[in-house]
């Protein structure tokens, strides 16, 4: 498994789908999603190196990816 960086929003996106399937990316908490993000397989990047910018680029892909 490749390990997956905050700059790999659309890799991000597919893997909360999966992850979070009964939840509507659309409402979610950018606390909520930080650490579900940090909590999924094979991400290793630095948790303090997100920002709302990157946070909302990755809920952005997740809804589309959601449809």
């Amino acid at each position: 498994m490749e390990e997956i960086k905050w700059s790999d929003v659309n890799e991000i996106a597919i893997q909360l789908t999966d992850t979070h399937e009964d939840v509507d990316p659309q409402w979610v908490r950018f606390t909520d999603l930080h650490r579900w993000v940090c909590e999924l397989p094979g991400f290793a990047d630095d948790p303090e190196a997100s920002s709302e910018r990157i946070l909302e680029a990755i809920q952005m892909a997740w809804i589309e990816e959601a449809r």
